[in-house]
């Protein structure tokens, strides 16, 4: 179906944009809904050249190496761009996209985008800082695969979510508002499901997991300093 005015304008890279341009992308982009779990994108697929975003929900960007073994990459939620080779490179896409709850994806086509741009070329701004972004986050998270140790890792995992999710405050602690289970935190950073119980086990101190894939932070200045590296 096609987006609504206020739809378009959720997304981040058309923050800012004049009604008339949104008015003029409406016929060439399209909202589609997925529900939880369903595969949004698979890897390999070939990506038609269009725009890729979440309008609501979220999504989770995966990958399987060669051994069989998936690492999860991200979590998108509304408002962010993703699939940047269907506008940007090969046209294939180099993960699976899969429909972390259920959500509305838009896709708008190339050439209305890059007409679009013309008019307001900060669009094309706003998608290089978030490509930008990512390629920085997998940087540093390739070195900290090969350089960091698991608990620095699951520190700065936490710290990350707290600060992109939000956390609501309380007098035990801060409590992330997305849930993240065990295996989600261990493919994220590279290890194996029983591994992860047994660090979060050991920052019990610093944090505390609950039934559900509930977080709370404990203590914030004893985390940073694992995330630092310091795990005197």
């Amino acid at each position: 179906m096609q987006p609504s005015l206020e739809q378009l304008s959720q997304i981040i890279v058309f923050a800012g944009l004049e009604t008339a341009d949104k008015v003029k992308l409406q016929p060439y982009a399209h909202v589609q809904k997925y529900r939880k779990g369903e595969i949004v994108l698979h890897e390999g697929d070939r990506l038609p050249a269009k725009l890729y975003a979440v309008v609501s929900g979220s999504i989770q960007v995966t990958k399987i190496a060669t051994t069989g073994k998936e690492t999860i990459l991200r979590g998108l939620s509304a408002g962010e761009i993703f699939a940047a080779p269907a506008l940007l490179g090969n046209g294939i896409s180099p993960a699976t996209v899969t429909a972390e709850f259920d959500c509305e994806i838009l896709t708008v086509q190339r050439d209305a985008l890059l007409q679009a741009i013309q008019n307001q070329p900060e669009i094309a701004l706003r998608m290089l800082i978030v490509f930008n972004t990512r390629i920085q986050q997998l940087h540093e998270t390739v070195h900290g695969l090969v350089s960091e140790r698991a608990i620095v890792r699951l520190a700065r995992l936490i710290q990350y979510f707290a600060t992109t999710s939000g956390t609501e405050i309380s007098a035990q602690g801060k409590t992330l508002k997305i849930k993240l289970s065990y295996y989600r935190m261990a493919r994220s950073i590279g290890i194996t499901y029983e591994e992860c119980v047994r660090l979060i086990k050991s920052l019990k101190s610093v944090v505390v997991y609950s039934r559900g894939g509930k977080i709370m932070i404990l203590d914030s200045d004893k985390l940073e300093a694992i995330a630092s590296g310091n795990l005197d």
